[in-house]
Order: structure tokens, then C-alpha cells, then sequence
């Protein structure tokens, strides 16, 4: 048991960094390995099977959910999305810490499934870093930026849920916190953010 993989949930609102803090800590730590979902969405060019997903129909997945294969699962967009058990069980004998590119509900999902998941919520450093983050190139309509300020508030305001905050107001040091929290080598850097002012605006 001692060689087998641990868990690692990472969740964030959109625009804070996280899949891009994820995909450098792979790149970075042979340990650790994506959690690979399984999905009903087509592949899209240059996306290979088992690799980036495990692509299946409908019913295909339907039967997973029947029969309990899944740790999460969820409709996006119209196409059903899961984590399957037997795929990170996999990944765990081989000694790779799983790491979970996914938003709140599927953490809890999952920390309600497997609660030695270890779960790291990933911040932005204030309220105008994520609106200029969001804002991007300024090529979106005011009320588009709007909506996804109020979708990025509402994620954060589950940050309490997790066992980890760090916040990624400087790449290589938010980088360096995760490995940190992965290897055990302690907690993350302290880094005060106001939260009210995040979630409230004021």
C-alpha cells in the first residue's frame, strides 16, 4: 500500500491558471499523471484515445453510471463527462499521484467517494487580477465578461471545501507550492487575499 499513488483534486475558477499550473506539475514530476475522464464528446484533431480521453457513446456510459464505474460524472454542454474508478485505481498501482483537473462538484464527488483525496483549491491574487484575466483581449461584449465574473465568483465561493489554498499570483511560486503540498513537504506559502472583496466586488 505504502508505493501506491496518492490523489490530488485541483480546483479554481476559470481564469486563475489551473490547467496550466496542472500541465507544468505533470510535465515536471514523473509521479504524476492526469486522471484521464472518459467522455461522449467526438475527438477533436490531434486527440487520441485513452491519451486525452477514453471516448464512448451514449449507452456506453450510461451503462458506467448504472453500474457504479464512475467517481464523478457530469453533463457539459450537452456531453456527459466521467472519472472512472478502475482507470485511477489503475494509475495508483503503478505508484502515480493522480492528479483531477475539475471544478467543485466533481471534488466533492469525488472527496465523498475517496476521502484520502487530497484537495487544492488554486486562487487568483485579487478580485482585478481575475477580471483581467477574464477580459482577455477585450474582444468580448461587456455583458459576456459579466457573466463570467459571476460564474468565477460563484466557484470560489466554495474555496472553504478544500484542504489547501494557493494562490497563483506568481507561476513558478504557485508551482512550486503544489509540488510542495504533493511531496508533503508542507504547506503552501501564506498569501493574503481579500475574500470579501473577491466574492463581494465591494
Amino acid at each position: 500500500m505504502s508505493n501506491e499513488g496518492r490523489l490530488f483534486i485541483f480546483s479554481a475558477a476559470s481564469g486563475t491558471g489551473k490547467t496550466s499550473l496542472a500541465k507544468a506539475l505533470v510535465q515536471q514530476m514523473p509521479e504524476a499523471a492526469f486522471s484521464v475522464s472518459h467522455t461522449t464528446r467526438a475527438p477533436r484533431p490531434g486527440e487520441e484515445q485513452g491519451v486525452h480521453y477514453y471516448f464512448v457513446n451514449q449507452a456506453q456510459f450510461d451503462e458506467m453510471v448504472a453500474a457504479d464505474r464512475f467517481l464523478e460524472h457530469a453533463k457539459v454542454f450537452g456531453h456527459s463527462y466521467g472519472t472512472s474508478r478502475a482507470a485511477t485505481e489503475n494509475l495508483r498501482r503503478q505508484g502515480k499521484h493522480i492528479i483531477f483537473d475539475i471544478d467543485w462538484q466533481g471534488a466533492r464527488a469525488i472527496k465523498e467517494k475517496m476521502p484520502e483525496a487530497v484537495s487544492i483549491f488554486i486562487l487568483p491574487p485579487s478580485r482585478a487580477a481575475l477580471e483581467e484575466r477574464l477580459t482577455g483581449r477585450g474582444q468580448d461584449a461587456p455583458e459576456v465578461i459579466a457573466r463570467r465574473m459571476r460564474e468565477a465568483v460563484s466557484e470560489i465561493s466554495h474555496y472553504k471545501e478544500f484542504d489547501h489554498l494557493v494562490v497563483n499570483d506568481d507561476f513558478e511560486a504557485a508551482l512550486a507550492d503544489l509540488k510542495a503540498i504533493i511531496l508533503g513537504e508542507g504547506r503552501p506559502r501564506t498569501v493574503r487575499v481579500d475574500m470579501n472583496t473577491l466574492l463581494s466586488g465591494g
